[in-house]
């Protein structure tokens, strides 16, 4: 695949019932259709998922259960399943890592973001939402080493320390730290025309709330 082929990739991790709705808002903020590759996980991985339902239900864009040798398309938002991990592979095919044990426990988006930063050759985007303990840290910070940009939820307020804390202590300077909205709109207007080829929504400086539209949150296990 010619250089100026290759797709814009874009990790979203999060984890609990605080990470599904920052999940859910910034795809909803999203323009569509999207000239870029959504893969987006949610942590905990310990119970079945009804993740693809309800974000299918709650975004404009197809919602899809990654598969091991899938070719990623644009367009669209991959998820995984339970103990089966997405990872992105070369020529933007899919990887599934097999977890029946929980081995990676909370480092499966580090996986993910890891996976980003080896093979998206500097098109690609890490973005860490609501979740407890410093997952995505550290492969938040490999995408950064390899040229692409990092954001980041604004941080709550002291005493909480959870992932997006944990990310901005360990990668530094971070291109884009906002609420859901925010971290939309950049993620749009990183590749101009936009990644969606329209203009990028006005970001605003807080967190935004969820949109009163969405039907009422089930539980994502």
């Amino acid at each position: 695949m010619p250089a100026g082929d290759w797709p814009r990739f874009v990790g979203v991790g999060a984890s609990g019932a605080e990470g599904l709705r920052d999940i859910r808002a910034l795809l909803v903020a999203l323009p569509a259709p999207l000239r870029a590759v959504l893969l987006v996980l949610l942590r905990p991985w310990d119970r079945p998922s009804h993740l693809r339902a309800i974000l299918a239900q709650a975004c404009p864009h197809p919602v899809l259960i990654a598969d091991a040798g899938e070719r990623f398309e644009p367009g669209r938002i991959d998820i995984g399943e339970p103990a089966r991990h997405p990872i992105l592979a070369d020529r933007s095919f899919g990887e599934i890592v097999a977890d029946p044990m929980r081995l990676h426990s909370n480092r499966t988006v580090d996986l993910l973001f890891h996976s980003v930063a080896r093979h998206g050759r500097g098109r690609m985007i890490g973005v860490v939402l609501s979740g407890s303990l410093d997952g995505g840290a550290r492969g938040l910070a490999a995408i950064h080493r390899a040229g692409g940009l990092t954001m980041v939820l604004t941080p709550e307020p002291p005493p909480r320390h959870g992932m997006p804390e944990s990310a901005i202590a360990r990668d530094g300077p971070i291109a884009t730290i906002g609420s859901p909205r925010t971290i939309a709109a950049a993620i749009a207007a990183d590749d101009p025309p936009g990644i969606a080829g329209e203009a990028a929504p006005q970001a605003e400086p807080a967190r935004a709330p969820a949109a009163p539209a969405l039907a009422p949150l089930p539980h994502p296990g």
